[in-house]
């Protein structure tokens, strides 16, 4: 490739960059209420924290039951289809099931959402449209701003509204584990491996909360 091409890929590049941090900066002024919201509901749940959702919307529920543990809120990440297939034995009335869907057009997970709130089960639809049948199905609805023109490359690829969920997902966890008062303690008894755990600047018995409000 020319010198030419390569400076015009790196205008891309940069412009995909941009492109993606208005798509984060839209979120400061608008979803403090549900990030709240949630994280009190996380917190409040006697049963367990399942999250769920499908292709780019799975792995970003993944993430965000990871996250949840990793910030003293154990969670577990339950793939859509696997639950239609059986796996929605699992969920019962205590739990709370967070589940995830840009258009919320996913017909799989508006079908287990629909069946689990029929069982009882509270779930919270993470989407960018309220109006959505997967919405409409679900307990409660955070609603996250319509991604940017563009920033998903032909309205298809999940690119920066999957930075975004999972932004939204980070502020959920962080002030879970505020509420919940996460302390070091307990994060360098659950974390022992990786970067972590070999932080020689982290004490057992330090029960300092992590996040301090």
């Amino acid at each position: 490739m020319s010198k030419n091409n390569d400076a015009a890929l790196q205008i891309l590049a940069q412009t995909v960059l941009v492109r993606e941090a208005a798509g984060l900066s839209a979120l400061v002024d608008s979803v403090g209420p549900s990030v709240v919201r949630v994280a009190r509901t996380v917190v409040d749940t006697p049963g367990k924290i399942i999250t769920t959702g499908s292709g780019t919307s799975g792995i970003m529920a993944a993430r965000l039951a990871h996250l949840l543990s990793v910030c003293g809120t154990p969670a577990l990440y339950l793939a859509a289809t696997d639950a239609l297939h059986g796996g929605m034995g699992a969920v019962d009335g205590d739990d709370l099931v967070v589940a995830i869907s840009k258009t919320g057009l996913s017909s799989e997970l508006t079908e287990l959402v629909t069946r689990l709130v029929s069982r009882k089960v509270r779930v919270v639809a993470v989407t960018e449209d309220a109006g959505s049948p997967f919405a409409a199905a679900a307990t409660d609805v955070a609603e996250l701003p319509p991604t940017i023109p563009d920033a998903d490359p032909g309205g298809m690829i999940a690119l920066a509204s999957t930075l975004a969920v999972g932004a939204w997902g980070d502020a959920v966890a962080v002030v879970a584990m505020a509420l919940n008062g996460h302390t070091i303690h307990d994060v360098v008894r659950s974390h022992p491996a990786g970067g972590v755990g070999t932080r020689e600047d982290l004490i057992d018995d330090d029960n300092r909360p992590v996040v301090v409000l």
